[in-house]
């Protein structure tokens, strides 16, 4: 098969979305491209800006229908679009009628379409080996690197993701089950689990993107059930911590960074549906799924199969067309299952023993009372000799002695003894991203100096 449709589902009046509780038919999107594509540049590749996730699937399909890629950078400042800029000259910006202004041709988003307007009664089929996206990450010089993503591809990760969500909940497929994000489509994550879940998958996400606990509780309510929330650890604590009603959720999906068994488990009591965590990565798409309560062990999408083991794994099959390497360290237990130990770009080297700050942070974020923290390493320890490792601990109930007590005899059973850090900070937060709870390298680094100069 040469071609994939723009969208699945045989029932174009079915939902694709939702906003403010109303549906928005999948026949009202086709519409609401159409007429968006008509109005984009007759070549180019677009940078999707809107903030509304519907805004943003229809821009996408706009763009795909003209031929033209999204573009997906890490994030949206002013030097990253004029980076983006020189490696992709023809970029424009397609914004919201109050969007971001920046550095680029713009096409303004209007809801100008025609509810009744016409459509053909099968959806538009797309070449598979259609470039739909560039996601841009950053490489070690700074400047975006382009990871081409395929129509065919996509399709076919985001279909075996389907499955695998469908299994979890019991189902047959995700038609009728409404999602709500706090995670933006502009991520991969946000990309792959919102909207092309609902395009290809048959899911109906909601348009915005609630971020404080009582917005995510009020949207999550006012959808019909079954009910999935997309969101990430960092945002899943906040609604946790709220100490807000929390409604039924069928199903929570978490991704980002590691979830702890015991974060999982109150997810879980607190919100009635079972949680589920996707891993992946930028080059090869989403490989695998868990239950956090169920125990460490992941498992691989269809057709995947895993080879190697160590900082030396990699994934073929499926919608992986190639032998890709994975960036992270694995414990390859067979094929399709694995023990996810770490990011080979992210070990701490200390008196000849290894170990990650993912594990590290794991360990510190299981510890009661340690409401958020991070491990830091100072770059004058970058070596490994003599390192000091520093946490920074977000705890508002314990004093000074206390957090350093509990903190300590939280990771002494877990860790080896060089790792434990030498001095423990207490903070009001940190500088996490709001958008996907991550903490960026350089950005974290710098943040931590001025900490310590405090």
């Amino acid at each position: 098969m040469t071609q994939a449709a723009l969208i699945f589902g045989s029932d174009l009046d079915a939902p694709i979305a939702w906003r403010a509780g109303a549906p928005i038919a999948r026949r009202r999107y086709l519409a609401d491209v159409q007429a968006l594509a008509a109005r984009l540049p007759a070549e180019g590749a677009m940078l999707n800006l809107s903030g509304d996730r519907y805004r943003f699937a229809v821009g996408l399909g706009a763009a795909m229908l003209r031929g033209q890629p999204n573009l997906m950078p890490p994030n949206h400042q002013r030097e990253t679009v004029a980076r983006l800029q020189s490696l992709i000259p023809q970029a424009y910006a397609l914004v919201d009628a109050t969007g971001d202004e920046v550095a680029l041709p713009q096409v303004r988003y209007t809801d100008a379409a025609d509810a009744t307007a016409p459509v053909d009664s099968q959806p538009p089929a797309l070449p598979r080996a259609q470039l739909a996206a560039h996601v841009l990450t950053s490489g070690s010089t700074g400047q975006p690197v382009p990871h081409p993503k395929r129509w065919g591809p996509l399709v076919d990760c985001t279909v075996a993701g389907a499955q695998r969500l469908a299994e979890h909940l019991g189902r047959p497929d995700l038609e009728g089950l409404s999602l709500v994000a706090t995670v933006p489509p502009q991520h991969m994550y946000g990309f792959e689990s919102t909207v092309l879940i609902a395009m290809l998958g048959g899911a109906a996400f909601d348009a915005e993107r609630p971020f404080y606990p009582a917005d995510i509780a009020a949207a999550l309510a006012r959808l019909p059930r079954p009910r999935m929330l997309v969101t990430t650890p960092f945002h899943l604590r906040m609604l946790l911590e709220a100490g807000i009603a929390l409604p039924t959720v069928d199903l929570i999906l978490s991704a980002t960074a590691p979830l702890s068994p015991q974060l999982a488990a109150r997810a879980e009591a607190a919100l009635q549906g079972q949680l589920v965590e996707i891993y992946g990565c930028t080059e090869a798409g989403q490989v695998a799924t868990r239950r956090t309560t169920d125990g460490p062990e992941w498992r691989t999408y269809a057709g995947l199969a895993l080879s190697g083991d160590g900082e030396q794994s990699q994934v073929l099959g499926g919608h992986v067309v190639v032998p890709t390497p994975l960036a992270d360290i694995l414990e390859v237990l067979e094929p399709s299952r694995f023990r996810l130990l770490g990011r080979s770009n992210d070990l701490i080297n200390i008196a000849g023993k290894r170990n990650s700050r993912a594990h590290l942070n794991f360990h510190l974020n299981s510890t009661p009372g340690v409401a958020d923290g991070a491990f830091w390493l100072p770059p004058d320890a970058a070596d490994g000799t003599v390192a000091r490792l520093v946490v920074f601990v977000v705890a508002p109930g314990l004093s000074q002695a206390a957090l350093h007590e509990a903190v300590l005899a939280g990771l002494r059973p877990r860790v080896d003894p060089v790792f434990l850090p030498r001095r423990i900070v207490a903070v009001p937060a940190l500088p996490r991203e709001p958008s996907t709870g991550k903490l960026p390298a350089i950005a974290f680094g710098a943040w931590a100096q001025r900490q310590l100069a405090a």
